[in-house]
């Protein structure tokens, strides 16, 4: 009997503990609506009746965080939500001031927190009014920047105390994760000069995430851990360069526990920031983030990915496979196909020249039809002169090759000229033997998943080491990219930037 009432107890405990209760005064009775952070995002996490100013919601439904009371016309307010029964009373418009927090430890602390930042906030911003009127020389300016330096240190220390007492609570994690890091003085010698001039910088960067529990999943769920993110990899933090985002991707994923909410976060958004990125080459961060963390296999011979399904991790590690051979700096695959002859092979590798441009097309293709003739003239005027050679592959299977030999013909399409005819086509898909690897390549009669050519025209730009170092690019980029790579950036443009072209090519 005894057992059968402890059990009664606890699941009536568990069935009716941890409730989320506010009353809003002078709020009329409507459909209000409980809010999460995920991110920066908010998203609707429950829905309630206000009636007669009150509302309560199911808070074991939900996991910790930071969450809000969404009222009409967009007013809500926010608050802790960690695992404990809420009762919080406020009135609008000034909710965070008139709040009384009748029941939760975190939120009492939280809102005196808001309150004391509120008033604090205040001084300063009226100090600094004051400042801005004056002269740096004048007395009052620099008694006026002392009283604000005391309002900073007297925040940090409201801070630094918050979290010494109370220390097991989400709270004082969320509130540490606000603070900025301390940099001590840069190194001297001993004639005291600075040893690293970059040492304020190198020391920020290295300690960034210093006052953040990375593997507490909780603080996923507020909207300052994504602030966070998104400013150390911004442009006033990193060189926006796809090595460097690379390197420091690395450092910070690879200390997070892989079972926690917050490795699932950096993991998910930095690859798929970066593989929506019109910026050139920083689709090899997504290639690698993608090698690393989504393809490779852990010590339980599965995926780090495990909030991705099957379906979707062999989607994406199929085009990682791809990709990971044509990002910059890697030397692609090599083509050898046959030119307009249907006997003669040409061989990328086998071209001498300062850089090479592998131009994808289709003589059915509208955006091609435009680009190719401009292509030929570039090539005509200039780079053939300047060692650039183009190496055009195209469509050349049934009717299509009729169509090539006609556009190259009609276009006076001077450049190297190639593609899978139809008789090598045919002739390949009854024995691809009696052609590879004798004068071609497997990847060569397969270019189009070789090269990932999902639409055209493609553009890949390598060097004299036949490494990739531009891709996606429209003509006037592609004009103006060579001219400043050859030092030529005083020659006369053929075509001037075209914002429309521009954007088809980074589509």
């Amino acid at each position: 009997m005894k057992i059968l009432f402890l059990l009664t107890f606890l699941i009536s405990t568990v069935s009716f503990g941890q409730k989320m209760k506010f009353k809003v005064l002078g709020q009329k009775d409507t459909t209000v609506f409980l809010v999460k952070y995920y991110g920066k995002g908010l998203f609707y996490a429950d829905t309630a009746q206000i009636k007669d100013e009150v509302v309560e919601f199911d808070g074991t439904r939900q996991i910790p965080g930071i969450f809000a009371l969404l009222l009409p016309q967009q007013k809500y307010f926010e608050f802790i939500y960690n695992n404990e029964d809420i009762n919080i009373e406020t009135t609008a418009p000034d909710f965070v001031n008139q709040m009384k927090v009748k029941k939760s430890e975190e939120n009492k602390i939280f809102n005196d927190y808001m309150k004391f930042l509120n008033v604090k906030r205040a001084e300063a911003n009226k100090m600094s009014d004051e400042r801005i009127k004056l002269k740096k020389e004048d007395p009052l300016y620099k008694e006026l920047s002392i009283k604000m330096d005391a309002v900073s240190k007297e925040v940090v220390a409201y801070q630094k105390n918050l979290i010494l007492v109370n220390n097991t609570k989400l709270v004082s994690k969320i509130v540490k994760m606000g603070m900025d890091i301390v940099i001590p003085e840069s190194p001297r010698d001993a004639s005291g000069k600075q040893l690293d001039t970059l040492f304020s910088y190198h020391f920020y960067r290295d300690h960034f995430f210093d006052n953040i529990d990375l593997n507490d999943g909780r603080l996923v769920n507020t909207p300052l851990f994504h602030t966070k993110l998104e400013t150390y990899f911004g442009k006033t933090m990193m060189v926006q360069h796809y090595d460097s985002i690379i390197k420091y991707a690395f450092l910070l994923c690879d200390k997070i526990d892989p079972k926690t909410k917050t490795f699932e976060y950096c993991v998910s958004w930095i690859t798929s920031t970066y593989e929506k990125s019109n910026i050139m080459g920083m689709d090899k961060v997504f290639v690698m983030m993608g090698d690393r963390y989504y393809c490779s296999k852990n010590k339980d011979g599965k995926s780090p990915a495990n909030w991705v399904t099957d379906e979707k991790l062999k989607g994406l590690c199929e085009k990682v496979s791809v990709q990971k051979n044509l990002v910059l700096g890697v030397v692609p695959p090599n083509l050898c196909l046959r030119d307009t002859t249907d006997i003669n092979w040409v061989s990328v590798k086998n071209i001498k020249a300062e850089y090479t441009i592998i131009y994808f097309w289709d003589p059915e293709c509208g955006h091609c039809k435009k680009t190719t003739p401009k292509l030929q003239e570039l090539y005509a005027k200039k780079f053939k002169d300047r060692n650039i050679e183009v190496y055009a592959v195209s469509k050349a299977i049934g009717d299509d090759f009729i169509k090539w030999k006609k556009f190259i013909k009609d276009n006076n399409l001077t450049f190297i000229n190639v593609g899978v005819t139809e008789s090598l086509f045919k002739a390949a898909m009854e024995d691809a033997r009696q052609f590879v690897p004798q004068y071609t390549n497997i990847e060569s009669l397969n270019y189009q998943t070789t090269y990932d050519v999902y639409s055209t025209p493609r553009v890949f730009v390598l060097d004299k080491d036949k490494k990739i170092i531009a891709k996606q690019l429209s003509i006037s980029q592609l004009e103006d990219f060579l001219d400043k790579l050859q030092n030529k950036t005083d020659a006369v443009k053929l075509f001037p930037p075209d914002a429309e072209e521009d954007k088809q090519m980074t589509e």
